[in-house]
């Protein structure tokens, strides 16, 4: 494989979907046919089911299996998908390894959820799938207290082809992709969505993660657009009609993530429906903001129809 290649393909949105549950919190495989049909209307390039905003770590290893497996099946080849594998390394090596078989385009390595890591051991960690796994790989780094160094000792493997970097301390980000050179085959992508964008792009990003896709991918690609043209008053017009949605998923340490992307689609009539523990539905003032914020965007909501 042209890992080079593959990874000029990354340079774009990265759709997180999210996992559609029933009211008994079961999967609602219609709920994820209809979003993953909705990213594919909207031109959406890459899918990446179970990412966080898919509550990978609410999903059984045999949910996960299912939802890599039916994302494959929904997208059809319209788009690449890239299935988030996590936990210990041969749970992850297994759920990769099954994704190779279930027709995934790549891998996205979750960072490691033990309460004690080192940086070396995260770089093993990594390599140890990379390596198990026949499949092109994005690392997934957000813990602050691991070392950079690990993404430096892991640039030159061929099969990284993306690191979707969600520290948001723009200097480290900058500093750490002057410092691997361009020759290896990583394509660098912001992985804390449209409000860091503007700010990764400046510093090397070449794409960004999205969950706002699941309910207003327009905006999501006015700002893509705006970011490849150089258009910096375009860019920050879309970033400050975002924002407030943004804000509203980083409170409560970013606890609101998943639960105001789904509460959106299901006021705009779009199937989600509940969270899975440990995340509770939204506080009533919570829940009033995302249906007035959907309401400013012109976006008919189950209230006003």
């Amino acid at each position: 494989m042209d890992y080079k290649t593959f990874a000029k393909r990354l340079e774009t949105i990265s759709a997180i979907p999210i996992t559609a549950f029933h009211d008994d919190l079961s999967v609602n495989w219609d709920g994820v046919k209809e979003n993953i049909d909705f990213l594919m209307e909207n031109k959406l390039e890459v899918v990446v089911p179970c990412g966080n905003t898919s509550e990978f770590y609410a999903l059984s290893m045999d949910e996960a299996k299912e939802e890599t497996k039916r994302v494959v099946e929904y997208v059809n080849g319209r788009a690449l998908v890239v299935a988030g594998v996590g936990y210990a390394v041969p749970t992850a090596v297994e759920l990769g390894n099954f994704a190779k078989e279930a027709g995934a385009d790549a891998i996205m390595i979750h960072m490691p959820v033990h309460p004690y890591i080192t940086s070396k051991g995260a770089a093993n960690y990594f390599r140890s799938i990379i390596e198990q796994v026949d499949l092109p790989a994005i690392v997934y780094f957000k813990d602050p207290n691991v070392s950079d160094d690990v993404l430096k000792e892991l640039a030159p493997l061929d099969k990284l082809v993306g690191v979707k970097y969600a520290i948001n301390d723009l200097p480290r980000f900058t500093k750490l992709v002057r410092e691997v050179p361009a020759s290896h085959n990583v394509a660098w992508i912001c992985g804390t969505a449209e409000k860091w964008a503007p700010y990764y792009w400046n510093a090397g990003a070449v794409g960004f993660t999205s969950g706002l896709v699941n309910i207003l991918p327009s905006k999501s690609f006015e700002l893509l657009e705006a970011l490849r043209a150089n258009n910096s008053e375009a860019a920050w017009d879309v970033w400050e009609h975002v924002l407030p949605f943004e804000d509203l998923r980083a409170k409560y340490n970013n606890g609101n993530n998943v639960v105001v992307i789904k509460e959106a689609m299901e006021a705009v009539g779009l199937t989600a429906g509940k969270t899975r523990e440990p995340v509770a539905a939204l506080n009533e003032s919570d829940h009033a903001e995302v249906e007035a914020l959907l309401e400013t965007w012109g976006l008919k909501t189950t209230q006003n129809s």
